[in-house]
């Protein structure tokens, strides 16, 4: 066998990721390029991903945590300490590609495996390495995406002015992280196209938090304000939160005037448009307390759905406020099938958000069981060569 995966296809189909990655953001980034067709090989410790664990909820006996983040990988289990296993992620690295990792900074040193060393013999490899703090200063504090959230401010701009800040309602910057990570694995993958070199890469999730929060920090980095928490208003537009109506609430997002007096319109108050103090939206952001009970006095003879229709298709952007089931509700309804299976138990997956006129990302493995391919793994280290400093099998 020459290929764990027999006619593999999509762009990046001639592509190897060693994923030597747990948990979320490099689990993530990993699977999204298998979902584009790389041989992804997921390499875990006996005690397993971290996230096997993570349960409630749970499909069967598996964590739908891990299942999250897993599908379209096959799993060996390898212990670093074991010199045959050494030996083992080491073949493993010899024909991949791209390497993802987020152990514990110098942690792979020891056996081998960092940057430096791998380089030393494979100057084409494309390595990744993400951590929580960097690997200066910050290398000792552990990585999770709640203290990120703490440490980066965005708890500071979550919740009600009068109440503790928020968290996020899930790891937010490791998926920011991951996604960042694809970006630069492919930016780096066509450097070494053109140049046959490869580099590392690093990420942290604090920066990433920082420059995921955009107009917050620059806000404070260009402007030398900083942000506070304004529960769900928005600092530089009004009306842009929900707002009560017979139901439930109804989430209003005015971008610009045209928008406000469209708004103004089917709600029959024309009159709020020309008003000095809602007509521009630098004024309606100071008067945000008396336009709320305009607007909430209109919308308070029907319910959130009602106004939903009528706003929407007077181009308006509004929304109901849905729960998770809701919102893969109303995305089939729209016929964005958000939903797909995978595997030969049609295990249900979030289906991979980018849609390729040409390339289209596959669904072809369940996530693997804790060691399911080691097999099937060392075959394939035993048919293919180790990779060469062009990048190409030997």
């Amino acid at each position: 066998m020459t290929h764990p995966e027999p006619n593999p296809t999509g762009p990046l189909a001639d592509i190897v990721v060693a994923d030597l990655s747990r948990v979320l953001a490099g689990p993530y980034a990993a699977m999204l390029l298998g979902d584009l067709g790389a041989t992804v090989i997921k390499v875990e410790h006996p005690s397993g991903d971290e996230t096997r664990e993570f349960r409630p909820p749970v499909r069967g006996d598996e964590s739908t945590y891990f299942l999250s983040a897993n599908r379209n990988k096959r799993g060996i289990v390898l212990d670093f300490t074991d010199p045959a296993d050494l030996r083992t992620v080491r073949q493993i690295i010899d024909r991949a590609d791209v390497v993802v990792e987020n152990f514990r900074p110098g942690a792979l040193a020891k056996f081998g495996l960092d940057y430096p060393s791998l380089a030393a013999a494979r100057p084409e490899l494309i390595y990744t390495t993400i951590t929580g703090f960097g690997t200066g200063a910050g290398a000792g504090i552990p990585g999770y995406d709640l203290s990120v959230q703490a440490l980066s401010g965005l708890m500071s701009l979550q919740g009600e002015p009068d109440a503790e800040p928020t968290r996020a309602g899930f790891a937010l910057f490791d998926v920011i992280t991951g996604l960042y990570a694809v970006s630069a694995i492919l930016a780096a993958v066509h450097h070494r196209d053109r140049t046959g070199e490869g580099q590392s890469l690093e990420l942290n999730l604090m920066n990433a938090a920082l420059a995921a929060m955009v107009n917050q920090t620059t806000a404070y980095a260009a402007g030398g304000t900083v942000p506070k928490r304004m529960g769900n208003e928005h600092p530089s537009l009004a009306p842009y939160a929900p707002f009560a109506t017979a139901d439930r609430p109804l989430i209003i997002a005015v971008g610009n005037d045209r928008q406000f007096a469209r708004l103004c319109g089917v709600l029959e108050r024309a009159d709020l448009a020309t008003d000095d103090r809602f007509a521009a939206n630098a004024n309606r952001t100071r008067w945000r307390d008396a336009l709320r009970a305009e607007i909430e006095e209109a919308l308070a003879p029907a319910g959130a759905e009602h106004w939903f229709e009528r706003l929407t298709a007077a181009g308006v952007p509004c929304a109901p406020i849905n729960d998770v089931a809701g919102g893969i509700a109303f995305a089939t309804r729209l016929g964005l099938n958000p939903v797909e299976t995978i595997g030969p138990d049609a295990q249900p997956t979030i289906r991979h958000p980018v849609e390729y006129s040409r390339t289209p990302p596959s669904y072809r493995l369940a996530p693997p069981r804790l060691g399911e391919h080691d097999d099937e793994i060392r075959a394939w280290i035993a048919t293919t060569p180790r990779k060469d400093s062009d990048g190409q099998a030997h």
